[in-house]
């Protein structure tokens, strides 16, 4: 199974047309059709369906895509670290980050070290701790932010000098919003709207066996859309602070749950990585943030 292959098989799959594909790499129909045809062959699979104006991925297509992109991307990152190994502090950084105000740390980093080297480009991946972690491990991250409630015995890990607190979104017209604090037994009464990875991790924790008898009318991923629901009327989104826009002229309003710890912030990255220059600059950089 050929890197080039592969590249075909994904333009064929985005197009869903191998004429379209093979345009767009620059290779003839038959070649394209041919390479596809072999591919089958050799994974004694289907991979797509045919009609006369377009093709679809099998189920086993869908499979191969979601592999051949993390070959791809692995492939292409290989190689991009070995060209900046050989020239000046250029490239690209890939990083996974959740949603919290912490990034900010990551941003002063990464301001700081352009100013020296513009040619540098940070890429953030956003997503909850299993999407970024399932990046990292499959290495086409260079490092995760992540909460620390992860399994650190996988991962080498930076302490980053920032604190999460824990709250419920609301809109500022409701009778809640008044209160300084609400109680965790409080929040059995509300229509909540939660993190799928909050329903998971943190949940548990605050709520144990009474985690069943929560009003849960929506979940989310991530939280921008979580908000609008809220001013919609149809709950309370439990999240972070500072996530959402909570300042004075907002319709929202961020009230602190009672009793429950602050989240703190790791920037992790695996224990084998070997940083290209670019990442270890970076790195040096969050560094200068620890507390002497």
């Amino acid at each position: 199974m050929e890197i080039r292959v592969l590249r075909y098989f994904l333009e064929a799959a985005r197009e869903e047309n191998i004429s379209k594909a093979a345009q767009k790499l620059n290779v003839t129909q038959p070649t394209m059709s041919k390479q596809l045809k072999d591919l089958e062959y050799e994974l004694g699979q289907k991979l797509f369906t045919r009609t006369n104006y377009r093709i679809k991925l099998t189920a086993e297509g869908h499979l191969l895509k979601k592999r051949a992109e993390d070959i791809v991307n692995l492939t292409d990152r290989t190689l991009a670290e070995f060209k900046s190994a050989q020239e000046t502090y250029e490239g690209d950084i890939d990083i996974g980050c959740p949603e919290t105000p912490s990034i900010k740390y990551l941003a002063r980093a990464v301001k700081s070290i352009q100013k020296e080297h513009p040619r540098i480009r940070c890429n953030l991946h956003s997503g909850n701790l299993a999407d970024v972690t399932e990046r990292l491990d499959k290495g086409l991250l260079d490092f995760a932010f992540v909460m620390d409630y992860v399994d650190l015995a996988k991962y080498a890990y930076l302490d980053i000098p920032a604190q999460d607190i824990w709250g419920v979104i609301m809109r500022k017209d409701d009778p809640l919003s008044r209160q300084k604090s609400l109680s965790v037994k409080e929040l059995y009464h509300l229509p909540l709207i939660c993190s799928r990875q909050g329903i998971n991790i943190d949940f548990p924790k605050w709520f144990g066996s009474d985690l069943d008898s929560l009003n849960i009318v929506a979940t989310f991923n991530l939280s921008y859309n979580a908000f609008i629901m809220v001013r919609e009327g149809i709950g309370y989104a439990v999240s972070y602070d500072r996530l959402a826009d909570t300042y004075e002229n907002s319709d929202l309003k961020f009230i602190p749950i009672e009793n429950i710890p602050p989240s703190n912030m790791k920037l992790v990255w695996r224990k084998t990585q070997v940083f290209s220059p670019i990442a270890a600059l970076l790195l040096e950089e969050l560094k200068k943030e620890q507390p002497s």
